[in-house]
C-alpha cells in the first residue's frame, strides 16, 4: 500500500524486556503494509532478555553509550529510512496508527515541505480516573505550548532531523530539547495514541510523579545540568 523503505523506527532500550514485545507487536501492521522499513533497537547495556526479544522480532540491534539522548542519536545514525519514528520501549501505538502516519508523510511529500514532525496523543495503560485526568492535562499542555514528551513518540523527516541537529547526547530532557528546536509551527499532534506504561505513576503516585516531571522540565529551562536533573528524576 505504501512506498517501501519509508520509515525507520528507533527504540532506545535498557532492560526493557517486560514491555518491548508489546511495543514491537504494535509495529507489525506498519511493516506488513510496507510503511516500516526497519526497527533499530539502540541498547544501552541491557542484562535482561531485551536483546533476545529484539533479535527474535527481526530488529537491528546496536550497542550505544547509556543515556536516552545518546542512544536515540546512535539509532538515528544507523537507520536507513527517509523518515524516523522514535519510540520508547514501554509505549504501544494505537491500532490503525500506520494509516495516519502514512497520510502525514504523504501530505508532507505532496506539499514539497518535509521539514515537519508529528507526535501521538498521550495515553496511559491504566483504567482509573486519575489516568484520564493526567491525559487531559498533557493534551492541554500540548495544545497550549506544543510540548509533548518522548513517550508520545516522534515522527520526523531525516532531512529536518539533520538540519536541527538531531538528539543531543543527554541522559534526560532530550525530548524537550529537540521539540523546542522543532518549533510549534512544525509539529502536529496525531489523533492516534501512544499508550505508555503507567508503572512509575502507580508505584510513586500519580500526583507525585507528575509534579516531579514538571519540576524536571522547569529545571531544564533554568539550565540545570541534565545529569543533575537525572538524579532528581530517579
Amino acid at each position: 500500500m505504501y512506498s517501501a523503505g519509508m520509515l525507520s523506527v528507533v527504540i532506545p532500550t535498557l532492560n526493557g524486556g517486560r514491555t518491548l514485545a508489546r511495543t514491537l507487536a504494535a509495529l507489525v501492521p506498519g511493516a506488513v503494509d510496507g510503511l516500516v522499513k526497519e526497527v533499530v533497537v539502540a541498547d544501552g547495556g541491557s542484562t535482561d532478555d531485551t536483546l533476545a526479544i529484539a533479535d527474535a522480532a527481526g530488529c537491528r540491534t546496536i550497542a550505544a553509550e547509556r543515556g536516552r539522548g545518546t542512544q536515540l542519536a546512535a539509532g538515528a545514525a544507523a537507520a536507513c529510512g527517509d523518515w524516523l519514528l522514535f519510540l520508547h520501549a514501554d509505549t504501544v501505538l494505537d491500532e490503525g496508527w500506520e494509516a495516519e502516519v502514512a497520510a502525514f508523510i504523504a501530505t508532507a511529500a505532496m506539499s514539497g515541505d518535509v521539514e515537519r514532525a508529528a507526535t501521538f496523543r498521550y495515553a496511559l495503560d491504566d483504567t482509573r480516573l486519575r489516568a484520564r485526568v493526567l491525559e487531559t492535562v498533557v493534551a492541554l499542555r500540548c495544545a497550549a505550548i506544543a510540548l509533548p514528551y518522548g513517550d508520545q513518540g516522534l515522527i520526523i523527516s531525516r532531512r529536518f532531523y539533520a538540519r536541527i541537529g538531531g538528539f543531543g547526547a543527554m541522559p534526560l530532557m532530550e525530548d524537550v530539547d529537540i521539540v523546542r528546536r522543532i518549533g510549534r509551527g512544525r509539529l502536529t499532534v496525531l489523533r492516534h495514541a501512544a499508550v505508555t506504561s503507567a508503572e512509575r505513576y502507580r508505584r510513586e503516585g500519580f500526583a507525585r510523579r507528575a509534579l516531579r516531571n514538571l519540576a524536571c522540565v522547569t529545571m531544564f529551562y533554568l539550565h540545570v545540568p541534565p545529569k543533575v536533573i537525572l538524579r532528581f528524576y530517579g
